[in-house]
């Protein structure tokens, strides 16, 4: 209970604590760097507080008195209490936020993880998103390396050691403006577009960039004047504002297309459907925080 005994805090307490467990007031003094006179008159005060005699002298210093043992035992309880409390505290403030590392390309994010990712946030608002961006194959190494837990990436054509969730298809496609493709007309009308016109690509560690090379190569198409962006979206950009043919992914332009502001160019060859999804090391889907992403 609280009272008039409690009233000096909790350093008379502490300065007991120490003398009992020392037997020596000159050994407690060390300790709490503080005098002799001021150990005594701190256990003169908590004996007056309740009146009674807590140590008794000896020839190696001070000893407990039967009230001192019964105090002091409650005050070595009290202040074990404490030091768990201080712990738990500082445990809940230093534990680690759950967190989940995620790997995609610029592309991926902005067309596909983007709502995914809304509705994850919504569920899990205590988990710390880290996402870096980098095409497919450096998103599996990162993977192998444990570095990221979870991939948004185009399925390659071997993909082994991991577990794949589809979650959509896709198809690569060549766009231009109608009025670049009338400028080339005009310009080389009796020359190809793909002697003429300037192609702009992926580069060829991005795996959309290297199944068009394949498709390509099949097909015996070579482009003489191609033009290396490093995203997605620059590719669109600069196809709208007729700087030439661009290579996209068909689903990330169809309201260009719908609109106008872009149009296909028939390469003389069908895409193939690629799928898009999410990977994580196999046997991890099912961890908590990866499950949502393979329901």
């Amino acid at each position: 209970m609280e009272g008039a005994f409690m009233q000096e805090n909790l350093s008379l307490y502490h300065i007991f604590y120490a003398t009992g467990r020392t037997g020596n007031i000159s050994q407690a003094a060390r300790e709490l760097y503080i005098s002799q006179p001021a150990i005594s008159h701190a256990i003169k005060k908590l004996e007056q507080n309740l009146d009674t005699v807590l140590f008794k002298r000896n020839s190696r210093g001070v000893e407990l008195t039967a009230d001192g043992q019964l105090l002091y035992e409650k005050v070595k309880e009290a202040f074990s209490l404490l030091g768990e409390g201080e712990e738990s505290i500082l445990h809940n403030h230093s534990r680690e936020i759950p967190r989940l590392r995620l790997g995609a390309s610029s592309t991926l994010c902005k067309y596909v993880l983007m709502s995914y990712l809304q509705n994850y946030i919504s569920v899990n608002p205590q988990v710390r998103i880290n996402i870096s961006c980098q095409s497919t194959y450096q998103t599996l190494k990162l993977l192998d390396d444990n570095k990221i837990d979870l991939g948004l990436i185009g399925r390659p054509h071997k993909l082994t050691g991991y577990h794949f969730r589809p979650l959509l298809g896709i198809q690569d496609t060549f766009v231009a403006t109608r009025q670049y493709l009338k400028n080339q007309q005009q310009l080389f009308p009796s020359e190809p577009l793909i002697h003429t016109a300037t192609f702009m690509m992926l580069d060829e560690d991005n795996i959309t960039r290297q199944s068009v090379n394949s498709l390509l190569k099949e097909n015996r198409i070579e482009l003489s004047h191609i033009l290396e962006v490093t995203s997605m979206d620059l590719l669109i950009q600069f196809a709208k504002i007729g700087l030439g043919i661009a290579c996209v992914i068909r689903e990330f332009v169809e309201d260009d297309l719908a609109s106008g502001a872009l149009v296909e160019v028939p390469m003389g060859f069908a895409f193939p459907v690629r799928q898009i999804g999410f990977v994580c090391r196999k046997k991890e889907e099912e961890l908590p925080l990866l499950r949502q992403f393979f329901r």
